[in-house]
């Protein structure tokens, strides 16, 4: 007998190519499709980077508890099981805990990317005999994204004399342009989840966070919910994200407007960054991490930049203008120093909720961009070599140092 994944499986597949045969009236309606997201695991390098670390085990023990599932309560419990241990499992491997599972470098972010793909395509193709609602779907989507980014994990010793540090990363994107690639700041925070650094006030234990690169998350206030239980408590935060080549920067300045790239469902936004209050909402919120101190600190091999520059429609114009010193008067945001994507948008949402928070004065915090991360010379199809291996190692290396900085200068 054919089983039910298989049916739906081939069911899925019928309807991406556009011939999928007519169904009765009263037939049960199908589960969504795959997104473009999750369409992509099944090529080549997914499935090697998969392979190589382990990892490729995990989406399959979820369809397997799925599967068994005899109600919404059950099914819910198991994915929110199932996605914690995809973040811790991912943490313990970077941080060099428990078995490699492969041959692939225990830095590596890409595991923990596909394999939460290929868990959230199980969740989203599975038919329970029980049945299931659309809004228990996208519940049950929303606790796996929770759970596996680390969002609801965050958690700090009590106690005086430690300071409380946030990190949040990225995904991978712009995987059309390459399937390879890797997202330094998602591995920065899967190395630095739950370390303690030595400063001279004393020990910083960093806690970190990933999110995604997708519009419609931050529009639904993915970054808001995440972070606002933390911000009151945490004693300096910093979103992170890759930005250019060759260097690091501290961005001075978040803009309230998205540009319209395409986001890694091949989505594209443009607008102001939708908030809630949009009345009392500014066009230009600001660092407060200790910029100075930062850039003038050694703190690895790429040089560190205190980035004032914006683009902005100033007051009374209509066309934009590109502000090296930062913004004007009453201007109207068309790019924060860290552009107008999503890197520009959770600092500039990081950053709002801090001030709408009353914390602008109390609470160091801001973006930092990381160098582009590279592969070796000559390397266009392999996943991984030494020189992209040391490059990421590096920028994680140097994210430590800059945050030791910031946590001694405020």
């Amino acid at each position: 007998m054919i089983s039910l994944r298989v049916r739906l499986g081939v069911l899925g597949l019928a309807l991406l190519t556009g011939f999928a045969t007519p169904t009765a009236a009263s037939a049960a309606p199908a589960a969504p499709s795959p997104t473009v997201e999750e369409q992509r695991l099944d090529r080549a390098a997914p499935q090697e980077i998969l392979r190589r670390s382990g990892f490729d085990a995990l989406a399959p023990r979820l369809a397997r508890a799925l599967d068994s599932a005899r109600s919404y309560g059950e099914a819910r419990r198991a994915v929110a099981g199932e996605g914690a241990r995809l973040w811790q499992h991912a943490v313990d491997r970077a941080q060099g805990r428990g078995a490699a599972g492969g041959t692939l470098s225990r830095d590596d972010d890409r595991p923990l990317y596909w394999a939460r793909l290929g868990m959230t395509r199980e969740v989203r193709t599975w038919e329970p005999a029980f049945g299931l609602t659309d809004g228990q779907r996208a519940a049950l989507l929303d606790e796996l994204e929770r759970t596996s980014r680390g969002q609801n994990a965050i958690r700090y010793p009590h106690g005086k004399g430690l300071k409380r540090i946030l990190l949040t990363g990225f995904d991978p994107f712009t995987l059309d342009r390459d399937i390879r690639i890797s997202n330094p700041s998602g591995a920065t925070a899967l190395a630095l989840d739950g370390t303690v650094i030595e400063t001279a006030d004393g020990p910083a234990r960093i806690e970190t966070a990933v999110f995604p690169v997708r519009w419609q998350d931050f529009t639904e206030g993915t970054v808001e919910r995440a972070l606002r239980p933390y911000l009151p408590k945490v004693d300096l935060f910093t979103t992170v994200s890759q930005g250019r080549v060759g260097r690091f920067d501290v961005e001075r300045t978040n803009g309230a407007w998205r540009g319209g790239f395409a986001d890694n469902d091949t989505i594209g936004r443009t607008g102001t960054v939708p908030v809630a209050d949009p009345a009392s909402q500014p066009q230009w919120t600001a660092t407060t991490l200790p910029h100075a101190a930062i850039t003038a600190a050694q703190t690895g091999r790429f040089p560190v930049y205190d980035n004032t520059s914006v683009t902005e429609i100033p007051a009374g114009g209509t066309e934009p203008v590109v502000r090296p010193g930062g913004p004007t008067p009453g201007s109207t945001a068309r790019a924060g120093g860290g552009g107008d994507y999503l890197s520009n948008e959770i600092a500039y949402r990081a950053t709002l909720l801090r001030d709408r928070l009353g914390l602008h004065d109390t609470l160091p915090g801001g973006h930092v961009h990381t160098p582009v991360l590279q592969f070796g010379t000559g390397n266009t199809t392999e996943i991984t070599d030494p020189e992209f291996v040391r490059n990421r190692l590096d920028i994680i290396a140097q994210v430590r140092a800059i945050l030791k900085v910031a946590a001694e200068a405020s």
